[in-house]
């Protein structure tokens, strides 16, 4: 079932669950009124016809004439009020019968005690009077002298002539529930049209965002759920065109990955093969055969750091190495660093310094800082021409920090963003044959400071260098975040 037909259905329910509701609480009130009015009219002529009874010194209590009564039950048939006299020996004297009327034990006892008797319906099961042609309603009156009982005053009416207010009322109520369920179908609809409309439209919507528009967007007024939901999605949206975009941002990296592999691969399996087949084919002097076995060694030791920066990689990603984490300190190390790099640099005219305390506390898997210190210097000197590099560090408050500058060319914003992301390369032209160009060491980098709870950022401005700063926490105050995070 469509939805605007729900909605119509559920406003529908409603309706006739209240006006029903309503009806019959004042259909109930309704015949209470009625019937309570019929018994103190009753009551009130049953009274009257009481005090008109005169009372014989001799013979006790002598009722009303018959003449009488005939005369009263003629004025009252136009209220369809009708008549019984009973004496007190429990015996019907008017109007009189042949057969012998009597009331039972039970309901005449409770007369002589002077109590009242209403009977709503004498067709009802336990009416105190038998049951006749027509359903009739009324009252048992009992006339007393003092605590004698004088006579019984039976006054009746029918059924049907009480409840015709409660006929009308039925009618009356009737007429108003149609009238309600017509417009409340009508109103039902242009509300249910009205919802539904706005709902249609963030389904058009759904559907555009599924077929990959992430350009969509919902206009709203913030009034209601509807336009909450229509918030919320807009907000969707965004993030998923945010995800697409660097989905489609890593494929890019992947691609350019494959194909910067491919290259690097390329390029030493041919010398290697070219050489294999000058030796093979003695094309090569006998004199230039040390100069050849010598660039084949270092074209595979490049193939095999190749494949390994992948592995390592994925290692330290997985968590799947053991971190052996120790207190030392880290000054030593970085001036091991500086003259271990230094020839490197020199090869790009860049000149290394370290500054720093005497003493530099690090809670971490010495050999792993150290990779990360090598892998940050070595990006510094590969992006760093006729520079300077500077190491440096000091104490945090429970921590170390330490900084790796370079004014080298530096990134932009949007480069910066996945600096330390798998196969990403901030400058690929500018990439040369060396650690770093496969693209996982700042990503080995990151996923090594993350393992030992640490933190690392970036501050880079294009043309004015970069400054990446890492932080190695004490012992007990590391930093973890989740794998999702």
């Amino acid at each position: 079932m469509k939805l605007i037909y729900q909605n119509m259905l559920g406003f529908l329910l409603i309706i006739v669950t209240t006006i029903s509701i309503i009806g019959y609480s004042e259909i109930g009130y309704a015949r209470n009124q009625a019937y309570m009015q019929n018994y103190q009219r009753m009551e009130s002529y049953a009274n009257s016809l009481g005090e008109l009874a005169e009372t014989d010194e001799k013979n006790g209590t002598v009722l009303l004439n018959d003449n009488f009564l005939n005369q009263l039950e003629f004025v009252l048939r136009g209220d369809d009020v009708h008549l019984r006299i009973f004496n007190d020996q429990n015996m019907q004297i008017y109007p009189r019968v042949n057969a012998k009327v009597q009331l039972s034990d039970k309901i005449f006892s409770t007369l002589k005690n002077g109590q009242e008797i209403r009977i709503q319906n004498n067709h009802a099961e336990h009416s105190p009077i038998g049951s006749t042609k027509d359903a009739y309603t009324g009252v048992l009156v009992p006339w007393m002298n003092g605590k004698n009982l004088v006579g019984v005053a039976w006054i009746s009416s029918k059924v049907t002539h009480v409840e015709r207010p409660i006929y009308m009322s039925k009618r009356n109520l009737l007429r108003a529930l149609l009238v309600t369920v017509a417009v409340g179908l009508i109103l039902s609809f242009i509300i249910s049209y009205y919802s539904t409309k706005r709902i249609k439209r963030l389904s058009r919507a759904t559907q555009k965002v599924a077929l990959g528009n992430f350009n969509v967007q919902i206009a709203h007024k913030d009034s209601d759920e509807i336009d909450q939901l229509a918030e919320n999605f807009n907000k969707m949206v965004k993030a998923l065109k945010q995800s697409n975009e660097e989905v489609r941002a890593q494929e890019n990296r992947r691609d350019q990955f494959m194909a910067d592999a491919a290259h690097e691969m390329r390029t030493p399996l041919t010398t290697i093969n070219g050489i294999l087949e000058g030796l093979q084919y003695d094309a090569i002097p006998e004199e230039s055969k040390p100069k050849s076995i010598d660039l084949m060694q270092r074209e595979t030791k490049r193939l095999v750091r190749l494949v390994n920066e992948n592995l390592d990689y994925e290692k330290i990603r997985n968590n799947q190495i053991m971190l052996i984490k120790t207190d030392f300190d880290a000054m030593p190390i970085l001036r091991d660093l500086k003259s271990q790099l230094k020839q490197n640099a020199g090869k790009a005219n860049d000149e290394i310094s370290v500054t720093g305390p005497e003493k530099l506390p690090i809670y971490a898997d010495r050999d792993r800082f150290t990779q990360v210190m090598v892998n940050l210097v070595q990006n510094a000197i590969q992006f760093t021409h006729d520079g300077q590099i500077e190491i440096s560090g000091k104490r945090l408050e429970h921590a170390s920090e330490i900084f790796v500058k370079d004014n080298g060319i530096g990134m932009s914003k949007d480069q910066t963003k996945y600096i330390f992301e798998r196969f990403f390369k901030a400058d690929p032209s500018r990439a040369r044959m060396g650690t770093g160009e496969s693209g996982l060491g700042l990503a080995i980098v990151s996923s090594l400071i993350k393992q030992h709870g640490g933190k690392v950022k970036v501050d880079s401005e294009p043309g004015k260098g970069s400054t990446f700063t890492i932080i190695f926490y004490d012992k007990g105050y590391e930093q973890f975040i989740s794998k999702d995070q």
